[in-house]
């Protein structure tokens, strides 16, 4: 067969489309060829996570690879056949071992294995961990999926330094079903942090209570290990369909501020009225695509949208359908 030719400008031009590629071509056994990666960013080409998930994929599947250097920006990627494995990686910087994770977790559903990978588990522009353990892993284990995570250490931007593993059996995706309709459940909190003051936390969760109005047993401060310091307020809404939100605090930005982030979040998902949230929503679609079932959503973000065409690339024009739905979209596979 040819090679699937992916052009890393298309849509916002991120890493998102070089992970879905590499997942796909494993998956596939389609060799991929890839060019302009992540152009649409400002630092173009392969950096330190992009690299690692490229080797992560290739030792999933014995690929053989060409242009696996930093900053690259073209790629040849031609897949072997996938292997059940235990692996370890370390990025080497604060990037995120999380999206690296994204990355093998469609070809692990297929044949199993574990993935252990150093870097960032709590970043700005990635899921952190806890929404992969509390919000993806469980969308996952109702299209029966066995997975399971465990964070040895938390990993803040910019020290990193973060260890996280995920173990996955060998797993037949079934069509994902109960997304489709907003019940709100309980509702918690807490406030996480490292190498900050306690009272930071308490703060955060100040705010919580009175603008969600949270009960205080249902708020907590949680401390963590890590390299550096790091600060970061979540909100859980335990509903239909799992939802984490997660504010970050940094330095010389009130805790009080990242609170009130968090509870901007809270009510902007409440608003849409759907019962998947937006990066949710980006992390189902290879899952739905393999597995089937459909889910509601808001409007896809330009991200999401960049994901679905390239999933469309590998797996045909009729893989994922969107459609709109008043204020929302439904999503089916």
């Amino acid at each position: 067969m040819d090679p699937i030719d992916i052009d890393g400008r298309a849509g916002e031009g991120g890493g998102q489309i070089l992970r879905t590629s590499l997942a796909l071509s494993a998956l596939t056994g389609r060799t991929l060829e890839m060019h302009h990666i992540r152009a649409g960013r400002g630092k173009p080409g392969l950096l330190r996570q992009h690299l690692t998930a490229v080797r992560a994929a290739a030792a999933l599947c014995d690929a053989e690879v060409e242009g696996a250097e930093l900053r690259s920006g073209a790629l040849r990627f031609v897949p072997g056949t996938p292997k059940q494995g235990t692996h370890h990686f370390d990025i080497g910087s604060a990037g995120s071992a999380m999206l690296v994770a994204q990355t093998v977790l469609p070809i692990l559903l297929r044949v199993g294995g574990q993935v252990r990978v150093e870097g960032g588990t709590h970043n700005q522009s990635a899921p952190p961990f806890d929404f992969v353990e509390k919000v993806f892993v469980p969308m996952l284990a109702r299209m029966g999926a066995d997975v399971s995570v465990r964070l040895d250490r938390a990993g803040f931007y910019p020290a990193g330094g973060g260890d996280f593993t995920i173990r996955v059996a060998p797993s037949e995706l079934r069509p994902l079903e109960g997304a489709m309709s907003l019940t709100e459940g309980e509702v918690s909190g807490r406030a996480i942090f490292t190498r900050v003051p306690a009272s930071v936390a308490a703060r955060e969760l100040a705010v919580l209570a009175s603008e969600l109005g949270i009960p205080s047993e249902r708020l907590r401060p949680h401390e963590v290990r890590s390299r550096g310091p790091g600060n970061a307020v979540q909100v859980f809404l335990d509903g239909s369909v799992p939802e984490l939100v997660t504010a970050f605090g940094k330095r010389g930005r009130p805790a009080e501020e990242v609170a009130r982030d968090a509870v901007a979040q809270v009510r902007a998902y409440q608003a849409i009225g759907a019962p998947v949230g937006e990066y949710l929503a980006d992390q189902l679609l290879i899952p739905l695509a393999l597995g089937g079932g459909r889910f509601r959503t808001g409007p896809l973000s330009s991200h999401a949208e960049t994901n679905v065409e390239t999933i469309r690339a590998f797996l045909g024009p009729d893989a994922l359908t969107v459609e709109p739905d008043g204020g929302t979209v439904i999503v089916s596979a």
